[in-house]
């Protein structure tokens, strides 16, 4: 079975967290985009947002987001009709986030996470199947708003 594409994107404050991500996700033959930005720099955190949700409602994709806090990120990705972005701090949330919410974006908190946690954050949101179940009911209701 093909890994379905997955997409990262950051800004300025999450771009050396995507640096070692992308070397984590590459050793483990991962199909990964980089979706910018090219450097540490002043970068606008919903640009890269809008640009990565475009891509995971086109290609039915997975992402991954990254700035400061994950704030930011989340509440942008949030902003687009079909996403459901989650900002995880912990394994459990992450493995909940894929189970229960079926969320395509993992966002993380580059200046709360430490790369080996955010390394077992990405590992377990990709491996965790979504429940289906009453949790696609909740996701029905959620779509409604």
């Amino acid at each position: 079975m093909d890994t379905p594409a997955l997409f990262i994107a950051s800004d300025h404050a999450g771009f050396s967290l995507k640096q070692d991500l992308l070397a984590h996700l590459r050793e483990k033959s991962r199909n990964i985009q980089d979706l910018g930005p090219a450097s540490d720099l002043s970068a606008d955190y919903p640009d890269y947002a809008r640009t990565l949700c475009a891509r995971i409602l086109a290609a039915n994709a997975f992402g991954i987001l990254i700035c400061g806090t994950g704030i930011g990120m989340s509440i942008a990705a949030n902003r687009h009709q079909g996403i459901r972005a989650a900002l995880c701090l912990h394994e459990f949330q992450a493995e909940a986030a894929r189970r229960h919410n079926d969320a395509k974006i993992l966002c993380l908190a580059a200046r709360l996470t430490a790369p080996p946690l955010a390394r077992a954050l990405v590992d377990v949101f990709l491996a965790a199947p979504f429940e289906g179940g009453r949790h696609q009911r909740r996701i029905a209701l959620i779509d409604q708003v």
